[in-house]
């Protein structure tokens, strides 16, 4: 996944803000890629329950770069989390990774994510499986 945040890292470290000195450019930069890494290493250990990857990290390093430069920054960085994704989907497919802990796509009451571990070969635990019926009858 380095890859990834390493490739996003590349297309932007040129925008940091130009008017800072040579020492804050470099802090900057370490902590872009820092962000970068951060969040791939989030998205490759549970790729299910990271909503809006690309939003969130620029969110994180925005305000390292010139409003000049925020489109460009907003463009590279979706555009790398969207390729992120898309290898993470096509390796869960094909069965080289898990896709982290398992757990049932419900949320409860509260309106947080459910916990519980899914049937086997199912997206839903016992207490939520009616909801796995309820989306293969609206498909």
């Amino acid at each position: 996944m380095y890859q990834y945040s390493r490739a996003i890292y590349r297309s932007i470290k040129d925008l940091v803000d130009p008017y800072a000195d040579a020492a804050t450019r470099l802090s900057y930069r370490r902590a872009i890629l820092a962000e970068c890494e951060r969040t791939m290493e989030r998205l490759a250990d549970d790729p299910h329950y990271f909503a809006q990857p690309d939003r969130t990290l620029f969110a994180d390093i925005r305000r390292y770069f010139p409003i000049t430069a925020q489109a460009q920054v907003a463009w590279a960085v979706r555009e790398g989390v969207g390729a992120a994704i898309a290898f993470i989907e096509q390796q869960i497919e094909a069965g080289l990774l898990d896709g982290g802990v398992s757990r049932c796509h419900a949320t409860t009451r509260k309106g947080k994510a459910c916990q519980r571990t899914p049937l086997p070969g199912r997206d839903y635990c016992p207490s939520h499986q009616h909801l796995e019926r309820a989306t293969i009858a609206a498909a």
